[in-house]
């Protein structure tokens, strides 16, 4: 090599050694974020009331189905039998919408709760459709993940209507629109913000400049979300369950029993989740036969456990986000027999309709974590409101993968006494989370070229 080739062949490096390292929150410093921060700020309104008429419209209708019809057809109340034509109806309405509408119905509920691509206008009439049909008329999920979607995709839908829209600016009020849905659901900004950032898939300033557009949403929408509410004399979602005991610090032998909650919940969560998938690709390319009758099996786990326990079909359909505070308010009411066959039921009907319908996973996981949480207090030295706390997080984060939001939800479920508790909660999660990853299949490599 001659000496006058030396300093070309430097020459880039040195380039790159005098090149400015770019700064993660000049995005932040454009009046293009500075817009998209308004935009979000002005679409939170409509959309926290646009959540907040959806999970209205869900409680209204489960009423009407399960309440009000049974009556205007003569029963002085619903006929035990009575969630068979619903539930069958329910996979018939849902299947149609998956097959026939664009967008399938939405996210895949055995695949977890993620945030995935944003829907086009195209396909949420599909989305809301199969939501409305699967968790209004009693199979086991939850409304987060269609709010998620719906929120997401109305909100992006705004965007896309105007010009010169990218698909970077598409994406991250699209998630303004989910955080402003779910917060909805939460009743507070807080668990919607841990939600979304464990599933967001990002850190650091990355995950500050995607979140804040929707934290601004979020808190604004808050605000209307409270004012429907005094308008309409409709309540509010609270998280927190009412009239809980007090409880002492826990000591060491409660420690132990959070090691061996943890290892329950973990093996209870892989279960439901290996029986939804493997069900799941069976079930696909023949929904419309199958859905139906998997939505007779749900309404026969149901009156199965109303037979055998003599408490209502209720506590096994639907999602539990209603029943789960009278669930612990009227535990001297369960016994050790009926907690038992209420987690095996409630379990198989989560799997069930986690394989084949359309919503979330939160709220089942919550409630049968306090079913299983409220089996367990009967153990010597383990209060019931420590018990429930750490089967809600042991189970959530099987289900979900989000220790963090399963550490969160378990606290705000308990109000005070959460706190309280905490460290209980803590290490049954981490239990959980860590047995369940190590019993899950690891994704498949990609193929080296």
């Amino acid at each position: 090599m001659t000496s006058h080739e030396r300093p070309a062949d430097h020459a880039p490096a040195a380039g790159a050694a005098r090149a400015e390292p770019t700064d993660p929150l000049d995005a932040i410093r454009t009046r293009g974020y500075l817009a998209l921060l308004l935009l979000a700020g002005v679409i939170g309104v409509p959309l926290s009331a646009a959540a907040w008429g959806f999970l209205q419209a869900v409680d209204h209708l489960q009423t009407v189905f399960y309440t009000d019809l049974p009556r205007g057809l003569g029963f002085h109340g619903a006929p035990m039998w009575w969630p068979l034509p619903l539930l069958a109806v329910s996979g018939a309405l849902t299947a149609a919408a998956i097959v026939f509408l664009p967008g399938t119905g939405g996210h895949e509920p055995s695949e977890g709760l993620e945030s995935g691509a944003v829907p086009t206008a195209a396909m949420l009439p599909g989305i809301l459709i199969a939501a409305l049909a699967s968790i209004s008329l009693g199979a086991v999920v939850g409304p987060e993940a269609p709010l998620i979607a719906l929120g997401s995709g109305l909100a992006a839908l705004v965007v896309r209507r105007m010009k010169r829209a990218d698909e970077r600016a598409v994406r991250l009020v699209g998630a303004a629109g989910s955080f402003a849905a779910i917060s909805t659901l939460f009743g507070s900004p807080l668990p919607g913000a841990f939600l979304l950032m464990e599933t967001s898939g990002l850190g650091g300033i990355a995950l500050d400049v995607a979140l804040l557009p929707g934290l601004l949403a979020a808190g604004i929408g808050a605000l209307i979300f409270i004012g429907l509410d005094s308008w309409t004399g409709l309540s509010t979602t609270s998280l927190t369950i009412p009239d809980l005991p007090a409880v002492k610090q826990p000591d060491v032998g409660q420690f132990g029993w959070a090691l061996a909650i943890g290892v329950a919940g973990a093996l209870i969560g892989v279960l439901i989740s290996r029986a939804a998938r493997a069900a799941q690709p069976h079930v696909a390319p023949r929904r419309l036969v199958l859905m139906p009758i998997i939505g007779l099996l749900v309404a026969g786990l149901a009156i199965a456990y109303a037979e055998g326990t003599g408490h209502s079909s209720s506590d096994v359909l639907f999602s539990g986000q209603s029943g789960l505070g009278p669930l612990v308010q009227n535990r001297a009411q369960y016994t050790v027999a009926a907690l038992l066959l209420l987690v095996v039921y409630k379990a198989l009907g989560y799997a069930l309709s986690l394989s084949a319908f359309r919503g979330g996973p939160v709220f089942p996981s919550l409630y049968l974590g306090a079913a299983g949480g409220l089996l367990v207090s009967h153990l010597p030295d383990l209060p019931f409101v420590a018990a429930v706390a750490m089967g809600i997080g042991a189970i959530g984060v099987a289900m979900l993968r989000l220790p963090l939001t399963a550490v969160l939800l378990a606290t705000l479920l308990l109000g005070k006494d959460g706190l309280t508790v905490m460290p209980l909660v803590i290490v049954s999660v981490v239990t959980a989370y860590v047995i369940s990853v190590r019993l899950s299949p690891a994704p498949p490599k990609p193929a080296s070229d």
